[in-house]
């Protein structure tokens, strides 16, 4: 719920309050992301909705929009242990695209790290690493942090 919430909402929710949040986004018939499956285990999930779905970005001084096109965005990931270095966070950037692309988006933006030292913690690496956006076409647009770039893939 963090890019979906203020912050001061957010920190107030912490906990029930943002799962409950959470559930009536699901609730409302909005799924909020895809999940990757291995038989009956959840291997992964990206978080994929249209931007003004994400109000906490527009406010940020670093991921704010770069134009008024109506873009969908890739807010985050998770991607158990196990599988990660694997191309899982690929195939969950495609599989987005395409459902971003079924849905009628023309674009869809991801707010990846760019880090520069290799040894970056994958915790912190919540809304997906660069080299991944890149693998899977999407191209940078704008950059206002050294490590913090905004990438598009148009469909």
């Amino acid at each position: 719920m963090l890019w979906r919430l203020r912050a001061k909402d957010f920190n107030a929710g912490k906990g029930a309050g943002n799962r409950d949040a959470m559930r009536t986004v699901f609730a409302a018939g909005e799924g909020p992301g895809l999940v990757a499956w291995v038989g009956d285990y959840a291997v992964g999930w990206i978080q994929i909705a249209p931007r003004t779905a994400f109000p906490r970005l527009a406010g940020s001084r670093v991921l704010a929009p770069v134009d008024d096109a109506p873009v969908w965005s890739v807010a985050c990931f998770l991607v158990e242990k196990g599988w990660r270095r694997k191309g899982l966070s690929v195939a969950l950037l495609e599989a987005a695209c395409g459902f971003a692309a079924l849905q009628g988006a023309e674009i869809v933006e991801g707010y990846p790290v760019a880090p520069a030292d290799k040894t970056y913690a994958p915790v912190y690496a919540w809304t997906g690493l660069h080299a991944a956006f890149e693998k899977a076409g999407f191209e940078e647009v704008a950059r206002r942090s050294p490590t913090r770039p905004i990438m598009r893939r148009w469909m």
